[in-house]
């Protein structure tokens, strides 16, 4: 009994020994197997890794936040700006109210103008204005003879006949005298009751003449076989009429916008005047022969009537009266200050 006793505090105590050895030894174990992996591992392979990672998730941010069409990635992408026009375009129908066009009788109820009882203008200030343009038209027109240039260039044109020579532009008087604009009204359109007419009466009493000289070519049966000089002047001395204006929308197409022009034409009723004078031959002279001022006159009224008469009319696109900066000018004085 003793001697177990006394063996066994040796036996524990060499037990606890190794046991304590074994646990120091373990942390060792793992840090050298620790130490061996991160020895693997480098700095290098870690700097890949962290611009691989940067490249992956700039990658997915551009193609699905960027390139993206609304959930169907296999759709082309639609053109820059063509969202933010939809956009755009949204805003403005859900702002602006759209509303049909206004008719006629409820434009001429909100101006006050009742069509029956309502009196002709006289419209003096219409003509003070146009009398302004039309004097700085003559005066452009006298300066550096540019209007004796336009009418050579137009009367010796490619239209002018094999069988005239030259013409010769001998006398122009472009007149001193103004319309005169005088008993206005504004009706609804017969042929389109949504638009309004204006319709003035013009009365104009001048004298505006053109003289030419040229001579009429014979050449059957052979080439320049006879030589006839000619010398015609005309005169227009007096017009009037009932002119009708109206605006007029045109429909935008694939290349324009919706655009405003101003239509205008002069009632069949109207009356034209002239003054003919003409001179044919070369040594016995024949003087105003009636078939040639007969001739000159219905190609006159042919070219008004074709061009400017019921049912005809003239159509002249208005610009933009909107405000813009380019054409923004300043006085040098004003009357204001």
């Amino acid at each position: 009994m003793s001697v177990a006793t006394a063996a066994d505090p040796v036996i524990t105590v060499t037990e606890i020994v190794s046991v304590l050895h074994r646990e120091t030894a373990a942390p060792q174990l793992l840090a050298g197997t620790s130490s061996k992996q991160n020895a693997g591992f480098t700095f290098t392979h870690g700097l890949l890794m962290g611009q691989l990672s940067v490249i992956i998730i700039l990658f997915t941010f551009i193609r699905f936040f960027i390139f993206s069409n609304g959930g169907n990635l296999s759709e082309s992408p639609r053109p820059v700006g063509h969202d933010k026009d939809k956009r755009l375009r949204k805003k403005q129908s859900s702002i602006l109210r759209s509303s049909p066009p206004m008719p006629a009788r409820s434009i001429l109820a909100r101006t006050y103008y009742n069509v029956e009882t309502h009196p002709p203008e006289s419209l003096d200030w219409l003509n003070v204005l146009v009398a302004q343009t039309i004097s700085q038209f003559r005066e452009d027109a006298r300066s550096n003879n540019n209007i004796l240039h336009s009418l050579d260039k137009i009367l010796n044109g490619d239209s002018l006949p094999r069988f005239l020579d030259t013409v010769h532009v001998t006398e122009l008087d472009i007149g001193e005298e103004f319309p005169i604009f005088s008993n206005c009204k504004v009706y609804p359109c017969e042929d389109d009751p949504g638009r309004l007419e204006a319709r003035i009466d013009v009365d104009v009493a001048d004298s505006i003449t053109l003289g030419i000289d040229t001579r009429i070519l014979l050449n059957y049966p052979t080439p320049l076989m006879a030589i006839l000089p000619v010398s015609l002047s005309v005169s227009i001395v007096r017009f009037s009429g009932q002119l009708t204006m109206s605006l007029k929308t045109i429909p935008p197409s694939s290349n324009t916008d919706r655009r405003t022009s101003l239509t205008f034409s002069f009632a069949p009723d109207y009356r034209l005047e002239f003054s003919i004078k003409s001179l044919v031959g070369s040594r016995s002279r024949l003087q105003n022969l009636p078939k040639i001022s007969q001739l000159v006159e219905s190609r006159i009224r042919k070219w008004f009537v074709e061009r400017c008469v019921q049912p005809r009319f003239q159509e002249i696109t208005l610009p933009s009266i909107w405000p813009r900066r380019k054409n923004t000018r300043e006085a040098f004085s004003s009357r204001y200050d």
